[in-house]
C-alpha cells in the first residue's frame, strides 16, 4: 500500500465508525427497520460466502447502485468486505453521498466466520449455465435468484399440440426445471403445420415422446415427465397436485371443465389459451383471487357453436402467438412478478393485427370457487363434444 492509500485509509478510520462482528450480529437480531447490512466485496466472494440478510453491492458499483439498494439516507448502513479496509473507504464514500449514518465492520467477513457466526454459502451456477441464463441474470426482476426459481419449478401442460408446443418450447429454454406433458395422440403429417415440437420424421411416434426429444435436445437442464394418457377422472387430480402452473392446450369443454375443478382444488392456477381460425385469447384462472373457469362458461356452448380446430380450421402461426403467451404468463407466475392475467382475458385477432383485453369477473354463487362451491361434485359435460362444423 502507497502513502497515498495509507492516508486515503487513515481519514477514513477517522471519519468512519466501526462495529465488532458481535455487534453486527446483535444489530441483525433485533431486526431493525432501520438498520441495512451491505457486502461491497466481489461477486466471486459473495458466492463463497456471506453473511445472512446482507444485500450486495460491489465496490465498484457502490455509487451507481447505493441509492436503489437504500433510498432513505437517514438508515444506519453497516459496510463489510473480506478484512475491513474496502468498507472503511466505501463508508467514507457514501458519507461524502449524504448518508450520515453509516459504519464499517471491523475484520470484515473474515473475523465474522472466525467468530464462528452463521453464513450463508450460496447455490452457484456452473459455467455452462451461467452462459445460458446470461440475458435472464441481467434482469433485475429475475437474476440469479429468479433463474434458480425457475429450475426448481414445475409445469404441466395438457398437450403437446398448437398450444402445447411453442408454451413448451420457450419454457424449456427459459431453464423451467420440470415439464410435464401429458397427451395420448402421436404425431400426424395435418400436425406439422404449427405444431412445432414435432418434424415428419415422427410422424406415427407419440406427441408427448418427440415433445421430449426435442425439449431435452434444446436444454439439457430441463427435465421432461411424459404420460401417454388422457387426462380424466382418475388422473387429473394426482398430476395438477404435483406441479405449480397448468397451461391449458386442450380443445374441449370437458377436459376443461375436469382441470378447472382439479385446479380449484389443489388451489393451482391455470393458464388458459384458445385459438379459433384467425382468433386467440389467454387468460389466467387463479383459484380465488380471480374467476375460475365455470365463472365464465357455467355451461358449454352447443356443440355446433364450439367446433374444435380440426373441424373449424387454424391460421398456423396464431397457436405460436397464444401458446407464447401462455408460456409468459407461466414464467410471471412462477417469479411472482408482473401483473398476470387474472381477472382479464387478452384477445387477439390476426386479421387485424389486435390485442384487446375484456375484464372478468368472479361470481360468488360460482358452483365451483363461489362461497358455497363444491368442485369436486360437478358434471365436466363429457358427453358434449365439438361436431364438424
Amino acid at each position: 500500500m502507497g502513502d497515498a492509500s495509507r492516508e486515503i485509509l487513515r481519514r477514513a478510520r477517522q471519519q468512519v465508525p466501526e462495529w465488532t462482528p458481535a455487534q453486527v450480529q446483535d444489530a441483525l437480531s433485533q431486526k431493525k427497520d432501520d438498520f441495512v447490512l451491505i457486502d461491497v466485496r466481489e461477486k466471486y466472494e459473495w458466492d463463497e460466502g456471506h453473511i445472512p440478510d446482507a444485500l450486495h453491492v460491489p465496490r465498484g458499483f457502490l455509487e451507481l447502485r447505493i441509492e436503489e439498494a437504500v433510498p432513505d439516507k437517514s438508515q444506519q448502513v453497516v459496510l463489510y468486505c473480506a478484512g475491513g479496509t474496502r468498507s472503511l473507504i466505501a463508508g467514507s464514500t457514501l458519507q461524502q453521498m449524504g448518508y450520515d449514518n453509516v459504519i464499517s465492520m471491523a475484520g470484515g467477513f473474515g473475523q465474522w466466520k472466525g467468530s464462528g457466526f452463521k453464513f450463508i454459502q450460496p447455490r452457484t451456477m456452473t459455467e455452462a449455465q451461467a452462459k445460458r441464463y446470461s440475458r435472464h441474470t441481467l434482469i433485475p426482476e429475475v437474476g440469479e435468484e429468479g433463474q434458480f426459481k425457475l429450475l426448481d419449478s414445475k409445469v404441466l401442460l395438457i398437450g403437446a399440440g398448437g398450444l402445447g408446443s411453442p408454451a413448451a418450447f420457450y419454457l424449456a429454454a427459459a431453464g423451467v426445471g420440470t415439464l410435464g406433458i401429458i397427451d395420448a395422440d402421436v404425431v400426424d403429417d395435418s400436425n406439422l403445420q404449427r405444431q412445432i415440437l414435432h418434424n415428419t420424421e415422427r410422424i406415427g411416434q407419440y406427441k408427448a415422446e418427440s415433445a421430449r426429444q426435442t425439449l431435452t435436445a434444446l436444454n439439457p437442464d430441463v427435465k421432461v415427465e411424459v404420460y401417454l394418457e388422457r387426462l380424466d377422472e382418475t388422473n387429473v387430480q394426482r398430476l395438477v397436485d404435483e406441479y405449480d402452473v397448468i397451461i391449458d392446450g386442450t380443445d374441449n369443454f370437458p377436459t376443461r371443465y375436469l382441470l378447472n375443478d382439479a385446479a380449484i382444488i389443489a388451489n393451482k392456477p391455470v393458464v388458459h389459451g384458445s385459438v379459433f381460425r384467425f382468433e386467440g385469447q389467454v387468460t389466467v384462472f387463479k383459484p380465488y383471487d380471480g374467476p375460475c373457469y365455470r365463472c365464465l362458461f357455467p355451461e358449454p356452448p352447443p356443440p355446433a357453436l364450439a367446433p374444435s380446430c380440426s373441424e373449424a380450421g387454424v391460421l398456423g402461426v396464431l397457436p405460436g402467438i397464444i401458446g407464447l403467451l401462455q408460456a409468459t404468463e407461466t414464467i410471471k407466475l412462477l417469479l411472482g412478478i408482473g401483473e398476470p392475467l387474472v381477472g382479464r382475458l387478452l384477445t387477439y385477432d390476426a386479421l387485424s393485427g389486435e390485442f384487446n383485453e375484456l375484464r372478468l369477473f368472479r361470481d360468488p354463487e360460482c358452483a365451483a370457487c363461489g362461497e358455497n362451491g363444491h368442485p369436486e361434485n360437478l358434471p365436466t359435460y363429457a358427453d358434449v363434444c365439438a361436431i364438424p362444423a
